[in-house]
């Protein structure tokens, strides 16, 4: 059934303009990745946050308020750009091991993101023990390396 679907892409008008297209694959994914960088930077400041390095004046609720957009907005780009790339070589994906790690990792990530660490990351600090801060950015921070680096190896298997 899954591979159906896979096969089903493959035949879309979307993909066969992506696939054939001497420029389109290297500009979604140029998008796609710089989506992924600002992704990056906006965990990676809140979770530094939570782990006590820098932004120490800044209470952490507003570290992340502040970061929320970019976040927010760079995973939608994210998403709609991997959805392009993925129409581009439907085939590949299915049988490519890092893909689906990949897939798993941004959907820990994603789920991780907007339900544990954001409640943490509201909540009054005061409340919260500084272990248990430490322990969900450095799952935060392990879920979304997994996203980049399933998406590196993809680029490296055949």
């Amino acid at each position: 059934m899954v591979a159906n679907f896979f096969l089903w892409v493959e035949s879309t008008r979307a993909h066969t303009i992506i696939s054939e297209s001497t420029w389109m694959f290297a500009v979604i994914e140029s998008i796609h990745l710089l989506a992924l960088a600002t992704i990056g930077g906006a965990i990676l400041i809140v979770d530094l946050r939570l782990l006590g390095f820098g932004l120490k004046r800044q209470r952490v609720a507003d570290v992340a308020r502040d970061a929320q957009p970019w976040l927010v907005y760079s995973w939608i780009v994210m998403i709609v750009t991997g959805i392009a790339l993925f129409t581009s070589e439907p085939t590949k994906c299915y049988y490519s091991v890092p893909f689906w790690w990949k897939m798993t990792f941004l959907a820990l990530a994603t789920i991780f993101t907007f339900t544990v660490r954001r409640k943490i990351t509201q909540a009054d600090e005061s409340l919260i023990r500084p272990l248990y801060c430490r322990l969900v950015a450095v799952a935060s921070l392990v879920l979304w390396f997994g996203v980049g680096a399933g998406g590196r190896w993809i680029g490296f298997s055949g």
